[in-house]
């Protein structure tokens, strides 16, 4: 490598968000580059309390930050210590994204090659699964003084890299560290640190070209490299290729997990409609056959739209095509393979002198048409024929609250008859947005997949909202 200092680097906060939370403590080991360790550390105030939990997980305490330095007086030296270093942390995008924006309102642009101890360790000991902090004491015989404490974490992060360099070839440690510094080749119009700041978590991203026009909306769990992805050097996707060549701005929106990313890519998708997605766009034509009986006893199927008020509250539904076409084509498909009547489906007209369909002359229909099949049997085996494309009725009596959690972050989610209308942070604001939204939302297939899943899955926690304001 071609350091001439490491930093090995820890803080304590008041909280695990780097835009509103505040560092509490920093703790720095610098190395030069004959090895000569360094120990600095400092009580930083906040200049907000430290919440109960962070005081006992921690031992920081609001009395012993209280006549700590600001960051803004700590600044100047910190950023001394720590210009031009190899910046290395545990989870270390937490660390720097804390450091850049307290720089940042100390009036200092800060600006470092970044180095995370954990995803060092998967990569050099992949058959292993836990790589916390707690894991590499454990594993690597490290010497803990005081977990949670600033300076003593940064220091084990020292003697991770001093263990390793004694267990490992310097080359394997070397390919590893060369490999995770590696860097995205960075469309030309966008600064080069524009991804400084994008969080590893789950969330949406959007990609912006000339004139803030639209071109990508995407997803994932691990936001941060989702996007360094798409800008990989050997462009190994035609459409990555050009979406850098048009990409002008990046913007990110963070969830608190998986649904909430597949939720929020299907919305935006289809109120932005960018150039370069190809699905989940509108479909303004949306169906499902619906089963109906006369007062004969005949069941026969009609297409019902999703613009209709009952779309997805109703039972019997089957299909969600997207277009009166697609939904006729798929019927007379199943119809042929399961020898159904095309007249008592009413995708024939009857023949004027005997009603029989032109399927029972090719033997293709087992008579219903003119009453060679008991009408009950052929309902069977139509409902038998379409039980595959059966729609779940939503299963409450109004919207409700789906509740996604992580340990940092905690988002509700609004659905009303399988339509997504927004996310919420507290129950005040989910409440707000019902009364926001509209009282007759349009059915949407993307999200009932979504949500259908997720639900069967027993992936979210329901709050049903009995007293909603707007029930169909």
């Amino acid at each position: 490598m071609n350091f001439e200092k490491l930093v090995f680097v820890d803080l304590e906060t008041t909280g695990a968000n780097a835009t509103v939370d505040r560092i509490t403590e920093i703790g720095l080991v610098e190395v030069d580059a004959n090895g000569n360790a360094t120990h600095w550390s400092s009580l930083v105030n906040p200049g907000t309390s430290i919440p109960a939990f962070i005081q006992q997980l921690t031992g920081i305490s609001n009395e012993m930050v209280r006549e700590a330095p600001t960051f803004a007086s700590l600044a100047k030296e910190l950023y001394e210590r720590l210009q031009g270093a190899l910046f290395i942390a545990h989870n270390a995008r937490f660390d720097y994204g804390f450091l850049r924006n307290e720089f940042t309102e100390a009036g200092y642009t800060f600006r470092s090659d970044v180095l995370c101890t954990v995803k060092l360790s998967r990569k050099l000991f992949p058959e292993h699964n836990r790589h916390n902090l707690d894991a590499l004491i454990s594993r690597h015989e490290l010497k803990a003084q005081a977990r949670h404490r600033a300076l003593a974490d940064a220091d084990l992060l020292w003697q991770l890299w001093q263990k390793l360099r004694s267990e490992l070839a310097a080359d394997v440690i070397d390919e590893a560290v060369q490999l995770l510094l590696q860097k995205p080749s960075l469309p030309s119009h966008l600064p080069p640190d524009v991804l400084d700041d994008c969080p590893d978590t789950p969330g949406v991203y959007l990609f912006y070209g000339e004139n803030d026009i639209p071109l990508y909306v995407g997803k994932s769990v691990r936001l941060r490299q989702r996007v360094m992805s798409h800008f990989s050097s050997d462009h190994k996707l035609y459409k990555d290729m050009r979406l850098s060549q048009q990409l002008h701005r990046i913007e990110w929106r963070e969830t608190a997990g998986e649904i909430g990313a597949l939720l929020l890519e299907a919305q935006l998708v289809k109120q932005l409609q960018p150039i370069h997605n190809r699905t989940l766009r509108r479909q303004d034509d949306l169906c499902a056959w619906r089963l109906n009986e006369d007062a004969q006893g005949r069941t026969y199927p009609t297409l019902s739209f999703a613009n209709d008020g009952d779309f997805g509250r109703v039972d019997r539904m089957y299909g969600l095509f997207s277009s009166k076409r697609k939904a006729e084509t798929v019927m007379r498909q199943l119809a042929e393979t399961h020898q159904l009547c095309m007249v008592h489906l009413g995708l024939e007209a009857a023949n004027k002198t005997n009603k029989a369909c032109f399927a029972l002359q090719l033997n293709r229909c087992k008579g219903v048409c003119v009453g060679k099949e008991d009408p009950s049997f052929h309902r069977a085996r139509l409902e038998a024929a379409l039980a595959q494309l059966h729609v779940k009725t939503w299963p409450y009596p109004s919207a409700v609250g789906l509740i996604e959690s992580t340990a940092t972050k905690t988002d509700i989610h609004l659905v009303n008859n399988w339509c997504y209308m927004g996310t919420a942070q507290s129950e005040e604001a989910l409440w707000n947005l019902l009364d926001e939204s509209p009282s007759k939302p349009i059915f949407d297939m993307d999200t009932y997949k979504i949500l259908s899943k997720a639900l069967l899955k027993g992936q979210l926690h329901v709050k049903e909202l009995r007293n909603a304001t707007k029930d169909n």
